[in-house]
């Protein structure tokens, strides 16, 4: 899709220029639902005249839409950030492990890759769990302050407390971090040196038990999603052909919630 010069006309010809000043008005949404054009150029610093020049014009492009005074991203964007999900080859070969690892522990899925100091999340799959779980495909957060992010963290030769168990088990665990009275168990997938996606499952400490039961599903799911990876755009869903997760009983509060 080409940009009009309609978005730049005040600004360098260079197509850098262009493509930094539409960087910034779709940057300035970052954790923000709307915004009016007073705020985009308060966090953009671009002219008034040009950034709302190019607000209307990303409007009628549909990568923005508007609604009275304020913006919000346009359902364009949202159709090229859902193609380029599909289209990782990561996320091609774990959606059905990932759907099997749900059935099996009832906690809310998540997988992620690293993203410099973040983990960007990719999917999430949780039934009635999942609103309870301030995350979403898409969103981002400080990798030390997940389970998902220490564990690629480690694998990636960062040192930190608690990187030589992580190495070591190949888990990494989080208690009342994200959400008071929540946990989190990750394993990274891939082995050491290479890994930058992991998968996790998440929910109640009430209901996440720290042992074998939760454990050995999460490493099991990233052991196939590698393995699925591995076979290149042929993805068979190795677990489960071996039936070694669905062998596992499906857990009591995805029944319920059938």
């Amino acid at each position: 899709m080409s940009i009009p010069n309609e978005i730049a006309d005040d600004a360098p010809s260079a197509p850098s220029a262009i493509l930094d000043r539409l960087s910034l008005v779709l940057d300035a949404f970052d954790g923000r639902d709307r915004l009016s054009l007073a705020e985009i150029v308060l966090r953009t610093g671009l002219p008034r005249s040009s950034a709302h020049r190019m607000l209307e014009r990303l409007v009628a492009l549909r990568w923005l839409s508007r609604d009275g005074r304020s913006y919000s991203l346009g359902i364009r964007l949202v159709e090229l950030g859902s193609l380029a999900v599909h289209q990782d080859r990561v996320h091609a070969a774990s959606t059905e492990h990932l759907h099997q690892l749900y059935r099996t522990t009832g906690m809310v899925v998540h997988l992620a890759v690293l993203d410099g100091d973040d983990v960007v999340y990719l999917d999430k799959i949780g039934g009635r769990l999942a609103p309870l779980v301030p995350t979403r495909i898409g969103g981002r957060r400080d990798a030390r302050r997940s389970a998902l992010g220490r564990a690629l963290l480690a694998y990636t030769g960062h040192r930190m407390p608690g990187a030589d168990l992580i190495l070591e088990h190949g888990i990494a665990f989080e208690r009342n971090e994200s959400v008071s009275g929540f946990g989190c168990i990750a394993a990274p997938i891939g082995p050491i040196g290479e890994a930058t996606t992991a998968v996790s499952v998440c929910g109640p400490l009430r209901d996440l038990t720290f042992d074998s039961t939760m454990i050995t599903p999460v490493r099991l799911t990233a052991g196939a999603i590698w393995r699925s990876m591995c076979d290149g755009t042929r993805v068979t869903p190795t677990l489960q052909r071996r039936n070694l997760m669905r062998s596992l009983p499906t857990a009591a509060r995805v029944l319920a919630e059938g």
